[in-house]
């Protein structure tokens, strides 16, 4: 499954009834079949009981959703990976036809080298199992990181890979949407690996012509036409131009302090060409950036005019001198404050899954007072005064307009969730509290290094030790050997990201942020690069 979710209207295309339903869904996100009230989510799974052909080992890796393990085929001794998802945590409609979608395009694309092999799929009573293929090389900025040496012809070649599988994608019918240099995986740890996307999780089918509104996405990498809620395949070439913005300069082109702060830079796509190492770099990877990065997506390349480039055409003759140890060390920090910030957004996600989702859902039905699914503007205005929101009819019309996304003049639940955490605004500091004290157990105040340590485990690889230390480096600004909640904060507070958030918790920042952007008037697409 994604990492951040995707419509906020869970049952917009049903209602609306233009779009034709997708061949590879079943009708229902409940679909209760004939088996005894119990939920199905995959179509036409391999079998019900995993046990009988694999044997499940040590534990890979953990989400939100579910948990990845070491899986051994029984009778050939092959080894794969098995993402085994609760259906405990599948708790909207969406998160279901989202697992349901991820197994379908994995079977719906060709065999490729560099995407993930889909093996089997499992249904029983508590969970989904996709065995799938398994990749052991680690991440890809964690590689080029391990290296003493990195060059614009390395990324180049990296570049090159993730187009192809963007290419392969397209011709396919299937839109990517969260591309990311994680979301990329080397399949084992030798120096010639193969780099193999992993996750299709927010992946939708699309037809030529057609396009889409949800807000979906990881915020560095999201399109500008993302957050007008108005996009098609071109938002797979501005994330991939991201990816390669960061491999030649180590930093995200559009940054800022807040959400709110990277949403609006990514509007402006003022592309800044003059920190080091720009200088040294090529004219022809700057004018590849440039092209991938356009706002315009009409005039935005194609996947095969990226491929087509002259940078990309001639990546063996890239220059192959060292982009430096700024880029190095970039990227590294790049990479390991994440793995901090990942776990504490997975704590906060948990968080809200369980009380704010729950509060939100208790005040739409008190709101739907004919009990209808959906509320119009004098049920949310009479609600909100119970409330004691104080919303002027201008800023009621204003939110309504921009959270009814379908325009049938009511608001379902999903819509409903984005005006909701807009007036909330949920991801206060009471949220962060709890998140420092799951690290600080021993209550002391401080994360000290053993406790970091400790809640890091099950996202370091090699050189943990290094990476720990890294993190404690940076993190603690006074130096004094500890982490305050003070240094928490202000470390996930600057430079949001939120890479592996919870998918409701990510949908709901997301779908606010664009919301308050078009109510402030924000939303103006820039056509200037320098």
């Amino acid at each position: 499954m994604g990492n951040c979710c995707v419509t906020p209207s869970e049952t917009r295309e049903k209602k609306k009834g233009k779009k034709q339903q997708n061949p590879f869904s079943i009708d229902s996100g409940h679909n209760h079949g004939n088996d005894g009230g119990k939920l199905i989510v995959l179509k036409n799974p391999t079998g019900r009981e995993i046990e009988q052909r694999y044997e499940l080992g040590r534990e890979l890796g953990r989400g939100e959703f579910g948990i990845t393990y070491l899986c051994t085929d029984k009778e050939t001794r092959e080894i794969f990976a098995c993402k085994s998802i609760s259906k405990k945590k599948l708790r909207t409609a969406v998160d279901i036809e989202d697992v349901r979608r991820e197994v379908e395009i994995m079977k719906h694309l060709p065999k490729h080298q560099n995407i993930v092999t889909l093996k089997d799929t499992y249904e029983d009573d508590s969970a989904v199992h996709i065995v799938m293929e398994l990749c052991e090389g680690g991440e890809l900025f964690d590689r080029i990181v391990a290296r003493g040496h990195y060059t614009e012809r390395a990324a180049a070649v990296v570049t090159r890979t993730i187009v192809e599988v963007v290419q392969m994608c397209h011709q396919h019918g299937v839109m990517h949407r969260d591309l990311k240099p994680e979301n990329f995986l080397f399949g084992n740890k030798k120096e010639t690996a193969t780099l193999k996307a992993i996750d299709f999780g927010l992946s939708v089918f699309f037809k030529p012509g057609e396009r889409f509104n949800e807000i979906v996405g990881s915020p560095y990498y999201m399109a500008p036409e993302v957050l007008k809620r108005n996009y098609g395949q071109e938002v797979d070439i501005w994330s991939a131009g991201v990816i390669l913005y960061i491999l030649l300069c180590g930093v995200p082109p559009f940054w800022a302090e807040t959400e709110q702060g990277v949403a609006q830079a990514i509007i402006r796509s003022v592309i800044d060409f003059k920190r080091d190492p720009w200088p040294k770099v090529s004219d022809n990877a700057k004018d590849l950036v440039k092209k991938m990065l356009d706002p315009d997506p009409k005039r935005r390349l194609t996947a095969q005019e990226v491929l087509d480039h002259p940078w990309l055409q001639n990546a063996k003759k890239a220059p192959n001198v060292s982009l430096g140890e700024t880029v190095k060390a970039r990227l590294k920090q790049f990479s390991v404050m994440n793995k901090l910030k990942k776990r504490a957004l997975r704590v906060i996600a948990e968080h809200l899954s369980v009380e704010e989702a729950a509060g939100i859902k208790e005040v739409f039905q008190m709101m739907d007072t004919g009990n209808k699914g959906k509320i119009n503007i004098d049920e949310l205005r009479v609600g909100l005064h119970k409330l004691a929101q104080q919303v002027t009819d201008d800023d009621l019309q204003s939110l309504m307009e921009a959270g009814d996304v379908d325009n049938d003049g009511y608001l379902d639940y999903g819509e409903f969730v984005a005006i909701s955490v807009h007036l909330k605004k949920i991801g206060n500091d009471e949220h962060l509290h709890k998140a420092f004290k799951f690290f600080d157990r021993n209550e002391t105040g401080y994360i000290e290094l053993e406790e970091l340590r400790h809640a890091l485990d099950d996202e370091l690889g090699p050189n943990s030790e290094e990476v720990i230390n890294a993190i404690m480096h940076d993190v603690d600004t006074d130096k004094d050997g500890r982490i305050s909640y003070e240094e928490f904060a202000a470390m996930m507070k600057a430079g949001t990201d939120w890479r592996k958030a919870s998918r409701q918790y990510s949908r709901e920042r997301f779908t606010s942020l664009s919301l308050k952007l078009m109510l402030d008037g924000s939303l103006q697409l820039s056509n200037s690069t320098q």
